[in-house]
Parts: C-alpha cells; structure tokens; sequence
C-alpha cells in the first residue's frame, strides 16, 4: 500500500510517499518555513508524485499531522488531505504530531520520551511515553517549569520544537535529560508509517487544538507500541 504524509503543523512543509510493502520512502521533501504553508504545499505535492510511478493515482491512504501545532498550519494540512481523499476516495487518518516525533525514539534503553511544542508566553504542549510507547502522561499544556518537573527522575529524551526550553529548565533541576530527535518538525517518514497501522476511525483527520481547560484527545499508544 502506497501512504502519502503531509505534514504543515509547525516549522515545515513536508510530505513523502511511503510504500507498506517494501518498508521504503518513495518521495519526500521537505522546505522549513516560519510561514506560508499554505501556498508552499501544493506544488511542493506537484513535485513529489513526479518522483514516483503512477502519481498520486497509486496513492491508497493519506495520513496527515493533526496537532499540536500552528492553528492554520494545521488547518492546511489536514484540509488538503481531505480533499485529496475525497477527490481519490481513499482513506484519510490523523497523526498527532507528539506521536509522530516520539516513534523514532522509542525503545532506547529504558528512557522516556517527552515531545514538547512551544506553546508561547512562558508555556509548553507536552506529552510523555515510555520507552514501550505507554503514556506516562497525558498531553497538556503547562508553564516551561511546570513541564520540567513533571519529568521527575526519570531519564527523558525531550524532543520537538520546544524540547530546548524544557532541556534547560530540567538541568537546574537536576533532571536527568537529553534532547535528542527532531526539533522543528516530526519526521515525515514516521508519519506515514504511523499513517499505516491508524485505524480510521480511532484516528481521525481532525485538528488537535490542545488546551487547558479543553482537550480532546485520540490515544496513539497502541499505534506507537506497534511500531
């Protein structure tokens, strides 16, 4: 089965094609841009199905990033994926983009890994796995220090655009922390493997707009822990 990953949540416009049966990424490219998702993602798909046999009429599922993440950047990306999978009526599933920047880094040693977004004014999105992919705690959104405590004494591979906020704040705390993995957008290949093993209507390509006093969340440990 042939996965298209589009991903506009954060600092980047990437999308890739990733083939189930042989465990290889077909096509892929991605630009870093702090704006303009939205008139950088269609040629940039242009692109990539010319790189591939059969163009995007081999395509048979998109998963898309659904958040944490930029509100419109977002909104970019999983518009665009639906609307490619009406126009080709496949299937469309959402990746959380905590998932998405967890999954490499699963199973090192025995250490846990928290994704951090930098939420602005002081505040951080974050999501903690262990190193099975179980969630050790839930996505949230709280204060940089707040964040760092919640790590406790556990060695954490932070990872995701706000991983360096957090990583400093643990240090004076005496944490035991690294940051490791991507720090401005997850890596493509990973949401279309995790595009791969979504079931439909456990993840749907809906927006992940966390907030504090409104989360509505789609657990992802069983996909992670499939990985």
């Amino acid at each position: 089965m042939l996965i298209l990953a589009i991903d506009t949540a954060l600092g980047a416009v990437a999308a890739c094609v990733y083939d189930t049966e042989t465990d290889q990424v077909l096509a892929s490219e991605r630009l870093i841009l702090a704006r303009g998702h939205a008139e950088a993602l269609v040629p940039l798909l242009e692109r990539l199905a010319a790189h591939f046999s059969g163009g995007f009429d081999a395509i048979e599922r998109v998963a898309v990033t659904t958040g944490p993440g930029s509100f419109t950047g977002i909104r970019v990306g999983v518009a665009a994926a639906r609307a490619i999978g009406v126009a080709r009526d496949i299937e469309v599933v959402g990746v959380t983009t905590f998932s998405a920047f967890a999954a490499p880094l699963l199973g090192r040693g025995r250490a846990d890994v928290a994704c951090v977004v930098d939420a602005r004014h002081g505040n951080v999105f974050i999501e903690t796995f262990d190193h099975t992919g179980a969630v050790v705690h839930q996505a949230a959104v709280v204060p940089v220090r707040q964040a760092a405590v919640r790590l406790g004494d556990t060695h954490t591979i932070l990872t995701g655009p706000g991983a360096p906020l957090v990583a400093i704040e643990a240090w004076s705390l005496g944490r035991k922390a690294d940051v490791g993995g991507e720090t401005v957008s997850p890596p493509i290949d990973f949401v279309a493997r995790l595009g791969a093993l979504a079931d439909r209507q456990e993840s749907p390509a809906n927006p992940f707009y966390l907030k504090a006093t409104d989360v509505t969340y789609n657990a992802s440990t069983p996909t992670l822990a499939r990985l």
